[in-house]
């Protein structure tokens, strides 16, 4: 097992030091499910949900999200993101989630992914949780990332 690279020698908490790493072309694919009832899934689809377009709401959500991830934790760096992705596809039960994000700098987009997802799936949830007191937000994981020093990952 590797060290941690967010503690110091004496076990304190640290924002990594990233001053001296390379810029590399970065990239992040997350995933997430919201899970609900088909006839929410066919409220959602058809635009007859209260609140407005969900999914739309939803994308923008989780756009904003990726941008402010570094705000939203606490050991994160600021970010240049170059793009960002998010693909919202309807299942009988739920919707899949996928961000996509590209960056052109010194650490990697993961956190960044996780964070679009989770965001559109809460959005998701906000808006529709009048309409089904049954969802459920599962799943979210990291597929892929590639660039950086460390070895590319790819989830299976």
């Amino acid at each position: 097992m590797t060290e941690f690279s967010h503690l110091d020698k004496s076990g304190n908490v640290r924002m990594v030091d990233i001053s001296e790493k390379k810029v590399t072309k970065r990239t992040a694919i997350a995933t997430g499910f919201i899970e609900m009832q088909p006839a929410t899934v066919k409220k959602i689809v058809s635009d007859k949900v209260p609140k407005g377009n969900v999914l739309t709401t939803a994308k923008i959500a989780g756009v904003q999200a990726a941008k402010k991830t570094f705000e939203l934790v606490p050991l994160c760096h600021p970010l240049n993101l170059t793009w960002i992705n998010i693909q919202i596809e309807p299942k009988q039960n739920g919707f899949k989630i996928i961000s996509t994000i590209k960056a052109k700098d010194t650490t990697g987009v993961e956190m960044e992914a996780l964070t679009a997802v989770s965001a559109a799936a809460l959005t998701i949830y906000d808006m529709c949780k009048a309409v089904d007191k049954k969802m459920l937000i599962k799943e979210i994981y990291l597929i892929e990332k590639t660039g950086g020093q460390s070895s590319n990952f790819k989830t299976g």
